[in-house]
């Protein structure tokens, strides 16, 4: 069986997405349909679009999703229909060296779902990231499936699929933010304001914010900053220092993904500190430091891929932190949007106006109220 629903596919290269008819096929094994409830609109969507991420056009794009399992293909044991899931980018193999070694969250051999989804004339899509979910229904590999508490908003959970948790996981499985540590986040977009968050999570006693937007810096210390540094007005290194006693922070996370940036976090850090570079950089960059420097100062220069994470782990945990009012994930979402509003929402995030815009593909009276495509408050019940 075919399953014919609205999508909003990117067509070519800078061109403005457009919501289209899009067939997706029932699973095949170790496949998993999700009627999507939720998906946020992420920077990364907006590359796919400028052509910044592969020109494998058309492209159907969304990918920090949340929905309900419709149905699962043959093999597929760990998630059933009806299962509220947050879908994430990293179908681990078990089986690849990575795996091989207890450390899945560096999987070399992630799975997607083989069967394509379509365009009505039978052109091929891209579905972004493997997960395609600015749609009413997506198919996906099942591992790529993580069960949560149905409890959660599917607004708020969803974005757990991406930036939250690369912000996140960037600070505290990456960084290694501990009780007491002093911690730096250079770039307070959702990525980095999540960092902020995770930091405040993990106990750190001092958590300082940079950036050049006084919006955003005001924002950070609703998500647990304890000082902000307007790095348009002040060398950023100089006041990370004046605010650690002198010595610099214990961590510092680069959520821009700048060489001028990432100089930042390197000399910003104390003696022995921790660098994590978790803003993704475009192809052509090059960062220069003296080896001497690199040497003299010890400590780690560390990566962070999706901020390290383990769906299976960190997705349920952070629901839960979420639902007992430890991490204010529902404060990420600063609108619902219905699927024709993307390309407005990109035009917002390149100003930015918001933290995410999420888009609800469909909307339902489940509580006896007409709900409009702008609720600034969604809930478990609204979608």
């Amino acid at each position: 069986m075919t399953h014919e629903v609205r999508a909003v596919v990117a067509r070519k290269a800078g061109a403005p997405v457009s919501v289209e008819t899009v067939l997706v096929p029932d699973p095949g094994p170790g496949e998993a349909l999700v009627r999507v409830r939720a998906c946020g609109v992420c920077p990364t969507d907006l590359r796919y679009r400028e052509g910044g991420i592969g020109d494998e056009f058309p492209f159907l794009l969304g990918h920090e999703a949340a929905g309900v399992v419709e149905s699962v293909g043959e093999g597929v044991t760990d998630v059933s229909p009806g299962d509220f899931v947050v879908l994430n980018r990293r179908a681990v193999c078990g089986s690849c060296r990575a795996c091989g070694r207890g450390k899945p969250w560096y999987c070399f051999a992630t799975r997607n779902a083989a069967r394509p989804m379509t365009l009505a004339d039978g052109t091929r899509l891209s579905p972004a990231l493997g997960i395609g979910a600015f749609a009413e229904k997506t198919l996906v590999a099942a591992g790529q499936c993580t069960k949560v508490d149905p409890a959660a908003a599917p607004a708020a959970a969803g974005l757990l699929g991406c930036g939250v948790m690369a912000g996140f996981g960037a600070a505290v499985n990456t960084g290694g933010v501990g009780r007491g540590d002093s911690v730096a986040v250079i770039g307070c977009g959702g990525v980095g304001m999540a960092a902020v968050a995770g930091s405040k999570v993990a106990g750190a006693s001092r958590i300082i914010a940079v950036d050049v937007d006084e919006r955003k810096l005001k924002l950070a210390e609703r998500f647990g900053a304890t000082d902000t540094v307007d790095s348009s007005r002040t060398d950023a290194v100089e006041a990370i220092r004046a605010l650690t006693g002198g010595f610099g922070a214990d961590v510092v996370v680069d959520a821009v993904g700048r060489p001028e940036t990432f100089r930042q976090a390197f000399y910003a850090r104390d003696l022995a500190g921790t660098a994590v570079l978790v803003g993704v950089p475009a192809p052509e960059p090059t960062l220069d430091l003296p080896l001497l420097d690199v040497f003299g100062r010890g400590g780690a220069l560390k990566p962070s891929w999706y901020g390290d994470c383990l769906p299976a782990r960190d997705f349920p945990a952070l629901i839960d932190l979420y639902l007992q009012g430890r991490f204010a994930l529902g404060d990420f979402v600063t609108e619902t949007i219905a699927l024709d509003g993307v390309e407005a929402a990109f035009t917002r995030m390149r100003h930015g106006d918001v933290l995410r815009s999420v888009v609800i593909p469909r909307r339902a009276r489940v509580c006896g109220t007409s709900l409009d495509n702008t609720c600034a408050a969604p809930k478990a019940c609204c979608v």
